[in-house]
């Protein structure tokens, strides 16, 4: 079985910066297990399995190395960008996915500019894990909780600098989630963030999409604006748009091409 594989630079302008996703083209989804051996051999934070239905839609699913994922933005962003290349010219773009129907438009000004509408998920006042923050190196934060944790410190300085034992983190119990911190931007930046998932599989996602349907209505309720513009502080870094509108969130990015090849199973 060939299966035509794409690696893609998500959240950036640029190669070897952003969120690398695998996506994989196919005519019917192959054996959970498969799907899942692909991933882990492909090392990403998520790899996208997209198949098209006779409707004209497509099915997405996305696979960490390890388990299976309930909703992922930079793999869903770059699946939008592989259809762009293979030259579907139906737009928005419907993905059926285990979050819902999820849609992605093409920005016709700047042909690698993508925008997603996802969930909103605000966060809930929760109770603190006794172990959370003294695995990410912190004493005191505000943590909240929507699918991820959030926790919330006051200066961007703290997220950039946090070396947290990732250990630790794996240890909590957080299936299909993470923990995200994040802070108010610097410049013309509304907020910065980090996410750290080693359950996952994913000690720190390098950018995030999924994490703005919890991170954007925070931040537009504190800072009394709809849209706003984040960077996420990890290595390779990401840089996104959101809005909130209502009960959703529209996520917008960049994507690159740094590789087209063929799986050969």
């Amino acid at each position: 079985m060939a299966i035509p594989y794409y690696h893609v630079d998500v959240f950036t302008d640029e190669l070897f910066a952003g969120n690398p996703a695998g996506v994989c083209i196919l005519s019917a989804f192959p054996a959970d297990s498969v799907m899942q051996k692909i991933a882990a051999e492909n090392r990403h934070s998520e790899t996208a399995f997209v198949v098209p239905r006779d409707d004209g839609d497509f099915d997405l699913r996305w696979f960490t190395p390890v388990v299976e994922d309930d909703l992922c933005g930079h793999a869903t962003l770059a699946s939008a960008f592989v259809l762009a290349l293979r030259k579907h010219n139906v737009w928005p773009v419907r993905f059926y996915t285990r979050a819902g129907i999820l849609t992605v438009a093409q920005d016709h000004d700047s042909q690698d500019s993508f925008e997603m509408d996802f969930p909103s998920r605000p966060p809930q006042p929760c109770e603190t894990p006794a172990d959370l923050l003294p695995a990410l190196g912190l004493k005191r934060a505000m943590v909240m909780k929507s699918r991820d944790y959030m926790v919330v410190v006051e200066q961007a300085e703290q997220v950039r600098a946090l070396s947290p034992d990732i250990a630790a983190l794996a240890k909590l119990e957080m299936v299909n989630s993470g923990t995200i911190v994040t802070a108010p931007g610097e410049g013309d930046v509304d907020y910065v963030c980090r996410l750290f998932s080693p359950a996952e599989g994913i000690d720190e996602d390098p950018a995030t999409g999924s994490i703005h349907c919890t991170l954007a209505p925070y931040w537009a309720g504190r800072l009394g604006k709809d849209t706003l513009r984040a960077r996420q502080l990890s290595a390779r870094g990401g840089y996104m748009q959101c809005t909130v509108a209502g009960d959703r969130v529209k996520i917008v990015g960049k994507a690159r091409l740094y590789l087209h090849g063929t799986l050969a199973l």
